[in-house]
């Protein structure tokens, strides 16, 4: 099982998308390089860094990328058919979890998932006051149409701040040594190459909503 460590930021984020830039330089990135059998032979190259500070988390995604298509502009709309990263985040253990997923665009899904014991997932979309909250950048247009084939690097960034967690979990633990528990996800399911990559391998049947699958984050 994997294992990733979040550092704390004495500078907040500029949003520029600068993976190298003064404060994602020295930050330890991760690898999604696990792939779905079902994968076509599209095999993107998808990194992350995670960060925090006393207002909430920030994660970036850089992807090398093909076949890079978005279309989807409504919020809580079904990011994943697009050129798309995720991030599915357990902040307090037995809690539930919350998914972002946002399309290569800059436009946002997010759900929380309370695990009922008879339902498996039973999603709450995050309202829009609170989705005004999540600040992103994207280094894509909004709309990518048509496909673009050739290799194409992407970034996006976003930040989530705590208190949209606690409005859903009550408190949560962002001080040294907390874990929290997540997923990290990259997939394009209506690109002509569909694709789904994986920090923390799901194995047997498709899908990314298997809390069971999340592997620990550690706040430095």
């Amino acid at each position: 099982m994997q294992d990733y460590t979040i550092r704390k930021t004495p500078v907040a984020s500029t949003f520029d998308g600068d993976w190298e830039g003064t404060v994602w330089s020295d930050v330890p990135s991760l690898e999604l390089a696990h792939f779905h059998e079902q994968n076509s032979d599209h095999r993107p190259h998808t990194r992350a860094k995670v960060i925090y500070d006393d207002a909430g988390i920030y994660v970036i995604f850089h992807v090398r990328d093909r076949y890079v298509r978005c279309v989807d502009t409504t919020r809580n709309g079904r990011m994943c058919a697009d050129s798309c990263v995720e991030w599915f985040v357990e902040p307090v253990a037995g809690r539930g979890y919350f998914n972002f997923e946002i399309n290569c665009g800059g436009t946002l899904l997010a759900h929380y998932n309370a695990q009922s014991a008879s339902i498996r997932y039973d999603p709450v979309e995050v309202d829009d006051a609170r989705l005004d909250l999540v600040k992103i950048y994207h280094s894509m247009p909004q709309v990518v149409d048509p496909e673009i084939p050739e290799p194409t690097d992407w970034v996006l960034e976003f930040f989530v701040p705590f208190g949209l967690f606690e409005s859903y979990v009550g408190p949560v633990t962002r001080s040294s040594q907390a874990i929290w528990r997540a997923n990290f996800y990259k997939c394009g399911e209506d690109t002509s190459h569909r694709h789904w990559a994986m920090w923390n391998e799901i194995p047997g049947e498709l899908g990314f909503h298997k809390p069971e699958c999340f592997a620990p984050i550690r706040f430095e």
